[in-house]
């Protein structure tokens, strides 16, 4: 699936299940909850804090996809290509950045 179809995917799911978007602000916070999730889970599964019992039933893939699904419903909503956006940054990074990693000692 590429980005453009997962727009569409998730725009038909609001339009048949959620009645209608959440307005940018309330959408904004939401992606911060979700992205906190993630980190929570991160933190405590490859980072240094341990893990409470609670969390270990928690699926990184699971709240990966949150944050997709409200970064689609905020460009949807926002008029945003986001395959066009994605494919632009992607073009940008690789003439940008072609060497710049390369040559990082820190990364050795």
């Amino acid at each position: 699936m590429n980005i453009k179809n997962a727009q569409k995917e998730v725009d038909d799911w609001i339009n048949e299940h959620g009645v209608r978007y959440f307005n940018e602000l309330t959408n904004m916070a939401q992606l911060t909850e979700e992205v906190g999730e993630v980190a929570r889970i991160i933190a405590r599964r490859y980072g240094e804090q341990s893990e409470k019992e609670s969390d270990k039933d928690k699926d990184l893939g699971e709240e990966l996809a949150d944050v997709m699904f409200v970064v689609l419903c905020l460009a949807n909503q926002t008029g945003i290509d986001l395959q066009s956006a994605f494919d632009k940054k992607m073009d940008k990074k690789a003439k940008r950045d072609h060497d710049r990693h390369h040559n990082n000692n820190k990364l050795k």
